[in-house]
């Protein structure tokens, strides 16, 4: 097997490698290089001449995957198959997401618990991150088709505002589609970046990043000092986009076609089909109105026509929304437009000249958007991953972690507190709590690795947190925070909030490491990612499928004479079949058995816990 050369300070990588760049976006992705002869970043296209790969994943009813264009054409033909804006539900619980489920077409389950969000096509159930690896592998396939070469080591970009869960999801994606994600980095960075801002030592700069997509709206404002970005602030709309804009021009058609049409309008209950049929031609108009007065077609043979300043009207109200989003950014700041010193425009829906004519105005100046909109975030991306190569020693790159760190978790699972490539000196922190009534103390144990099993890890520490008051179990609530110096020095705490016993212990995180032994800890998360994934899913499943079995059995023990003879005995049965689905070992039947027991066992514990709370309201006098 081939050597990896890493420098362990940096994290940087032998300049004959290619490292890509990918924007890993909601609506649409791609991927980048720097060219070795030209050294410009230039977005990946296939012989379509397309970059954009549409982040769309459908499933056949055999579980076979298609992704991109071919699975965006099936979009309205079989929905509850076909998996869009992944990105919204990364790292995200379903109590997270459930006031937003409605917008999905397929169904996301509802297990009630704060686990990470799963998503249901026929008698399967994917998480995010697998959904977001098939669109990264289907990059990376599409790269090493154009470059002849294989990849494997990326740089993938995020919005400013994803926090660690999301990050952490991200990364995961990566490494199940077969890629070493060397940086996570921020798409304001990404795309400050393109423009070689923040490039030269020895640079000050305050950056606005206005970032409008198909179906979102990020506005970041960012300093940059010597190298090193710091986002100050992010504001913005997870639900305002160019889509946004298709909509109302549909609407618009719907209720007069214009021209004097109005009585061929298509009125308000049309199908699906035609309803496709004028968002796409709602786009083309979009599109169109950029460079022209007027547009005009037919759809289904009525003639549809439309005017720039009629869109402009139209788009008024949405534009608005995004000049507020940014006056709030830079309140957040503590900065005044004045020193603002650049603005990036990032995203498709920027090509609108409302849309520029609006922020420059806002912010008084000129912007920067000359390069392609679509493809600004990803060539950044490559430029960072240039960096990492070793190519471009322009920019000042800090000292970072060279493997993650983190602590075990229930079922032996490592849960990653510090990625690796993590900069120093950092902190990181995470809450836990207790899994049994009255439990006293807590071991926490350290690992160093790149694994989903701690077994497979190195051990740096472990120490015991003792004293916790007895209460139940779930209610501690035990800070778990993570600190490196800039010595490289790592000090890990545990603190109970609740009562404040707190203990503490310092470790050296390298812990006589060579660089032989970092990469061969980075080639075996390479080579056994997809078996890794695996595992955790199913140590993870069967932990949530435990507690479920746990809790029912202590419900019947409780509460048996209030149960129907029927009652308990289909609940015995469901949780029979679940254990031997646990025995079996299967991911997706563990899923699908402890959904079943759940459905069955609601709603008489709901009956339950209601005649309860009735029995207690009775017996309280009101003053």
């Amino acid at each position: 097997m081939g050597k990896i050369a890493i420098n362990i300070a940096t994290g940087s990588i032998q300049k004959e490698e290619i490292i890509v760049g990918i924007d890993l976006g909601t609506t649409n992705s791609l991927i980048a290089i720097v060219r070795g002869d030209t050294h410009e970043p230039i977005a990946l296209k296939e012989i379509d001449g397309l970059t954009l790969v549409p982040s769309i994943v459908h499933f056949d009813e055999y579980g076979n995957t298609t992704v991109g264009n071919p699975a965006k054409e099936l979009l309205i033909a079989q929905p509850e198959r076909t998996i869009y804006s992944v990105k919204r539900l990364m790292g995200k619980s379903y109590k997270d997401v459930s006031t937003d489920a409605g917008f999905f077409a397929y169904h996301i389950i509802d297990d009630n618990t704060d686990a990470l969000v799963k998503i249901q096509v026929g008698q399967k159930f994917y998480s995010p991150i697998e959904l977001s690896s098939y669109i990264l592998k289907e990059l990376k396939k599409r790269a090493e088709h154009i470059l002849k070469t294989t990849i494997s080591k990326a740089v993938i970009t995020v919005p400013a505002y994803f926090n660690d869960a999301q990050r952490q999801a991200t990364r995961d994606a990566g490494r199940l589609a077969g890629l070493d994600v060397l940086r996570i980095i921020n798409e304001p960075t990404a795309a400050s970046l393109a423009y070689g801002l923040g490039a030269k030592k020895g640079e000050e700069k305050t950056i606005a990043v206005y970032d409008l997509g198909g179906g979102t709206f990020d506005i970041s404002v960012l300093t940059i000092n010597d190298g090193i970005f710091e986002v100050l602030s992010t504001n913005g709309d997870t639900y305002l986009g160019g889509d946004d804009m298709d909509n109302l021009v549909a609407r618009y058609w719907q209720e007069d076609p214009g021209e004097g049409n109005s009585d061929l309008g298509f009125g308000s209950s049309i199908d699906k089909t035609l309803m496709q049929q004028l968002r796409v031609t709602a786009e083309k108009a979009k599109i169109h109105l950029s460079n022209n007065d007027v547009f005009e077609s037919e759809i289904n043979g009525t003639p549809v026509r439309i005017t720039r300043q009629e869109f402009n009207d139209l788009i008024q109200p949405l534009v608005d929304r995004t000049i507020t989003a940014c006056a709030n950014a830079l309140r957040d700041a503590g900065i005044k437009k004045e020193q603002i010193d650049a603005v990036v425009m990032v995203g498709g829906s920027t090509r609108v000249p409302l849309v520029k004519e609006s922020v420059s105005k806002f912010f008084g100046r000129d912007l920067y958007d000359k390069l392609n909109p679509d493809e600004v975030v990803a060539l950044g991306a490559a430029v960072q991953a240039d960096i990492l190569a070793g190519n471009n020693t322009e920019m000042l790159l800090l000292d970072v972690t060279p493997l993650s760190l983190g602590i075990e978790t229930m079922g032996g699972l490592m849960d990653v507190l510090m990625p690796r490539n993590s900069k120093i000196p950092n902190k990181a922190g995470r809450q836990y709590t207790t899994q049994k009534d009255g439990q006293g103390s807590m071991r926490i144990s350290v690992f160093q690795g790149e694994r989903d099993l701690v077994a497979d890890n190195r051990k740096l520490a472990e120490f015991e947190l003792t004293g916790i008051p007895g209460m139940p179990a779930g209610l501690p609530k035990v800070e778990v925070s993570f600190l490196i110096d800039a010595d490289g020095i790592l000090k890990v705490s545990a603190t109970e909030l609740r009562s404040g016993v707190a203990q503490s212990i310092d470790v050296k995180p390298q812990y006589g490491l060579t660089d032989e032994e970092v990469e061969k800890m980075l080639l075996d998360s390479l080579t056994h990612a997809k078996d890794d994934i695996k595992i955790r899913a199913l140590v993870e499943a069967t932990t949530e499928a435990q507690q479920m079995l746990d809790t029912t059995e202590n419900f019947l023990s409780k509460y048996r004479d209030q149960l129907t003879q029927e009652e308990v005995e289909t609940t015995h049965t469901r949780m029979q079949i679940l254990r031997e689905a646990m025995t079996a070992k299967d991911k997706d039947r563990i899923q699908h058995e402890t959904e079943i027991l759940n459905d069955v066992s609601r709603p008489y514990a709901e009956r339950v816990m209601e005649g309860a709370l009735k029995d207690a309201m009775k017996g309280k006098k009101i003053m």
